[in-house]
């Protein structure tokens, strides 16, 4: 895809605006469903001086260091976990980190399951940095545990292409993916296999959509189309501010503007209105969904425009080029080619399966578009030669990292991965690629190495270690674990 001008006008109301806007503009109110939304290489040489405009840009700002990602499925996520991990780790960062791999995914997050919160009051400091791992995003509960001003950001991929990969990761784990014999299969007529509600169909169909907490049209709460999650009683209501309204990134995020329920008057009784009752179609709810999105993130990155997305990264939180450099973690093998078909467009079948995995899975393909145009209008706002210098530079350090520290200069079969430090969990189908660290490193080449390889679930349990020394750590169980 081109650049696409499109300029991303949203901020955040504090409640005193908001009461005037009110007056002004529909505020719509939802029940949201299952809510879920620095030691250096001194010895290896590579740290060159950045370029001038980078370099300008990151003396000019104090780096941001309270961060919320949203970890995606089958996105990308794991690579850009691993460079949070090792800032946070360099830099003595504290994790906000979940009893074991996940927040209790695929339900939506609750502060109660990060481990060591204590509820906040009396303007007690928040006692966490970054909060990281995989979550249905929740934003009410989030704000229970990161502050308002925090950064927030996430990444999404092609829905063709993030489809070939969870059918292969997750074909146990769904129902619809195991009954079917291949994708094309699914694909062809997924309602044969897909049932709304099913254990672990949610991997199956918009499970981007899913994964940033948003609900679904009402025209897919029915039997034939995607469910709408079990009702939650806990679930927070969502108002969704009217666009053209100024940029997320200069306003802290106010609950109270973003959880009071608009109320309708029916029969005396007030009532929370939904997009439903407000006569909203598909279209209008999947644009103010998109437009709630914009209020409360601040980046979100491309996976199709991975290393593009990691300058605008850098830029973004005042980070050096070298913070957002390192190796891709949790790829499956083949998974590249998967990508360039979807990319190129491929052969007939090729793009006859990219276009149905589209449509299928439409709520994901208006979140990609949206933030494709997002991405595009902030490359354009960056500059592209500049932007092509950066990524140049970034992908030549990663490529000098990767002949300094790894055996073979890249990823491996995991039949090679003797060290349990570096062997990456592997679930799923395809082989999960890993890292083999070169012999002969000196003491600072080899810490520095060893976060670049290790895997999340190994890097977790390292800060796990680190932050809560008292506590015995269980040894990893793969038949216990939740999937990557």
């Amino acid at each position: 895809m081109g650049p696409l001008s499109s300029t991303r006008t949203m901020r955040l109301w504090g409640p005193r605006s908001l009461g005037v806007a009110l007056g002004v503009f529909m505020t719509i109110g939802f029940a949201l469903q299952l809510w879920g939304g620095q030691k250096r290489l001194q010895g290896l040489q590579l740290r060159q001086p950045l370029a001038p405009s980078l370099g300008s840009a990151v003396s000019s700002c104090p780096p941001r260091q309270r961060l919320v990602f949203l970890k995606t499925h089958k996105s990308g996520s794991s690579s850009v976990l691993n460079l949070l991990h090792r800032y946070g780790d360099r830099h003595g960062l504290r994790f906000a980190l979940p009893a074991r791999y996940q927040f209790g995914y695929p339900r939506l997050f609750q502060a109660s399951r990060v481990k060591g919160y204590r509820p906040q009051g009396g303007g007690t400091k928040p006692l966490f940095h970054i909060l990281c791992h995989h979550m249905r995003f929740n934003l009410k509960e989030v704000l229970q545990v990161m502050p308002s001003d925090s950064f927030f950001f996430s990444i999404v991929r092609d829905p063709a292409a993030l489809a070939r990969s969870a059918f292969s990761y997750y074909k146990s784990t769904s129902s619809a993916f195991r009954k079917a014999p291949s994708l094309a299969a699914f694909l062809a007529n997924p309602r044969a296999f897909y049932r709304p509600g099913a254990r672990g169909d949610h991997y199956a169909r918009n499970l981007l959509w899913f994964d940033f907490g948003l609900p679904f049209p009402p025209e897919m709460k029915t039997k034939r189309g995607n469910p709408h999650p079990p009702r939650d009683p806990k679930s927070p209501q969502l108002n969704v501010l009217p666009s053209g309204t100024g940029l997320r990134a200069h306003h802290p995020l106010d609950p109270s503007a973003l959880f009071h329920p608009a109320p309708t008057v029916a029969g005396g009784h007030s009532q929370t209105s939904s997009p439903a009752s407000l006569g909203l179609g598909s279209s209008s709810f999947i644009q103010w969904s998109l437009a709630w999105l914009d209020s409360v993130f601040d980046l979100v990155l491309v996976a199709e425009y991975f290393d593009e997305s990691l300058v605008l990264l850098a830029d973004a939180l005042c980070w050096g080029l070298d913070d957002v450099v390192g190796f891709m973690h949790n790829a499956q093998a083949g998974g590249e080619q998967g990508r360039r078909a979807v990319s190129s467009g491929g052969l007939t079948e090729d793009r006859q399966l990219t276009a149905r995995a589209r449509a299928w899975n439409h709520l994901d393909w208006a979140l990609y578009v949206h933030f494709n145009h997002s991405l595009w209008a902030r490359i354009n706002q960056y500059g592209q030669s500049r932007l092509e210098s950066a990524v140049a530079e970034l992908r030549a350090r990663r490529e000098a990292l990767a002949k300094h520290c790894l055996v073979g200069g890249e990823a491996l079969d995991p039949k090679y991965i003797t060290d349990r430090r570096f062997r990456p969990f592997q679930f799923g189908s395809g082989k999960v690629l890993g890292y083999v660290l070169r012999s002969g490193l000196s003491l600072p080449d080899q810490e520095e190495c060893e976060r670049l390889a290790t895997p999340e679930l190994q890097y977790k349990d390292k800060l796990d270690a680190k932050q809560f020394p008292s506590t015995v750590s269980l040894p990893l169980k793969t038949s216990r674990l939740l999937s990557p």
